[in-house]
């Protein structure tokens, strides 16, 4: 089994038991996250085992959508959204001085030490330390109440668009065949 973290739209199709067009439509549609190099969609491999096997409550999944949005402002305005984040980070602190959230305000305190391309990465990806860290986001206040209303209304109307769920001893032959 290959542990690519980046796939084609074939390969993701593989894996999605759907067709190619099925997986550029989900991807117009932003339901599966994607990045153009030179031309060719690729999708990281964690965003479409996230659609076979969802590993998010709805509640997750919603946050992720906000941060999703969070991403595109930080794509427009790097320099203001991350130091929003910082100013944030430092009041999240003063206000938990002490016990687990600790843990998760030093983990973003290191994301956003990394630059723009590992906070990109925090905020959009499915994978699981993902998920565990939007949970204490300093990226509250980012989005305007509108903006969030709308983002939140698109992902109720997206929840029927979800991959059917696949046993998991057949998930594991599918990705060996890939």
């Amino acid at each position: 089994m290959r542990t690519r973290n980046w796939m084609t739209t074939g390969e993701a199709a593989v894996l999605l038991r759907s067709s190619r067009a099925h997986v550029v439509d989900l991807c117009l549609r932003g339901l599966l996250p994607y990045v153009t190099i030179d031309g060719q969609r690729r999708i990281r491999r964690c965003d479409v085992e996230a659609l076979i096997r969802p590993g998010m409550t709805r509640e997750q999944a919603q946050i992720l959508w906000l941060h999703r949005a969070v991403a595109g402002r930080l794509v427009q305005d790097p320099g203001a959204i991350m130091a929003a984040a910082a100013i944030n980070l430092r009041r999240l602190r003063r206000l938990h001085p002490d016990g687990r959230a600790w843990e998760w305000l030093d983990r973003w305190d290191a994301v956003l030490e990394q630059g723009v391309e590992a906070v990109l990465d925090a905020l959009t990806s499915s994978a699981e330390y993902a998920i565990e860290l939007r949970a204490a986001s300093p990226f509250a206040g980012i989005l305007t109440e509108t903006e969030r209303r709308r983002v939140l209304a698109a992902f109720a109307a997206s929840r029927a668009d979800h991959a059917r769920p696949m046993r998991p001893e057949k998930f594991e032959r599918v990705l060996r065949s890939v």
